[in-house]
């Protein structure tokens, strides 16, 4: 077996296209082509902290995969990165491990991070003004890779620590990003028509009033059953309603709160990958508002490490 760490890993992503790849399996996903079972979770309070485990396989396929994922936010306090994890790739045929990524969550939050730019490109409109809730990993590889897919470069920024607030201007900046820094987030939705929310906040931190007409949103924080940075107004006002995977936003992410307040219902949320697909429709008009709640799916982690592992193949047979 294969056993590469996370500077080997940054290597092999040196020009390998990940979107392409990782839209195919948003596809196959709503397709019913995929069996990824529910989350097995871990939650820690003292520290607080939570491992996710999400694993599966896209039927008549080579591979399944199982990733282990953790955050832990009081680990930069130990001058440790808040993520842990990695991937393992197996053999779908003989249950063969074939390689392990030891990532510490890096592929995580670049699948998550091309996931928002996916969203972005799909269903905001002419991007003017970027707000980024948040000043983590997250929140910065949701602006990096945005550069893909529009030519805004104005990001206002909301943090509750005016320190990493300035740290993210800082690092944006190297980037070739104006950020920035609002003293609310009310402020910053107020002249933001894409907003991304990425922090683990378990009250909201977004509400339905501070939303402007033609505003999307893409969610990521929020992957747990507690997690909740979106009021719940803001998923009954909107005109279209998106996520990874239905099944899985009726247990976690904005989605869950609002429907188990009855404020909507599973019919008015449609899958990323239907959209992709041409099976439903996505934004129809400038002025409606929409919501993108994604709480990541197995698939994602199957298909990144399928392509890292390829091309890991390809380079060794090169030598």
């Amino acid at each position: 077996m294969i056993i590469l760490d996370k500077s080997e890993i940054k290597h092999l992503l040196d020009g390998l296209d990940l979107v392409s790849p990782i839209k195919e399996g948003f596809k196959q996903y709503s397709k019913g082509k995929c069996i990824i079972p529910p989350v097995a979770e871990l939650l820690f309070d003292n520290p607080p902290g939570d491992v996710h485990i999400k694993y599966g396989y896209t039927t008549n396929e080579k591979y399944y995969v199982i990733k282990i994922a953790s955050g832990f936010p009081k680990n930069e306090e130990l001058n440790i990165s808040n993520g842990q994890g990695m991937i393992l790739l197996f053999d779908q045929r003989t249950g063969q491990p074939l390689i392990t990524l030891i990532d510490d969550a890096m592929l995580t939050d670049i699948r998550t991070a091309i996931a928002g730019q996916i969203c972005t490109e799909m269903f905001a409109n002419k991007i003017k003004n970027i707000g980024v809730i948040g000043t983590g990993r997250q929140a910065r590889l949701q602006v990096r890779y945005l550069k893909n897919v529009t030519d805004c470069r104005i990001v206002n920024v909301w943090g509750r620590n005016k320190k990493k607030s300035r740290k993210y201007k800082e690092d944006l900046l190297k980037y070739g990003f104006d950020v920035k820094i609002s003293k609310s987030v009310k402020e910053l939705a107020k002249i933001s028509n894409l907003i991304i929310t990425t922090t683990s906040s378990e009250e909201p931190l977004l509400h339905e009033s501070d939303i402007k007409l033609g505003t999307h949103i893409t969610a990521v924080g929020a992957d747990t059953t507690s997690k909740n940075e979106l009021d719940i107004s803001i998923l009954k006002r909107a005109d279209l309603i998106i996520t990874d995977s239905i099944s899985q936003c009726k247990v976690r992410g904005e989605i869950s709160h609002a429907l188990l307040k009855n404020l909507i219902s599973s019919d008015e949320v449609i899958e990323l990958g239907s959209i992709l697909s041409g099976i439903r429709r996505g934004r129809t008009s400038k002025n409606q508002i929409s919501v993108a709640d994604l709480t990541g799916v197995a698939v994602q982690d199957l298909q990144i490490a399928k392509a890292v592992y390829e091309k890991y193949l390809k380079v060794k047979n090169e030598i």
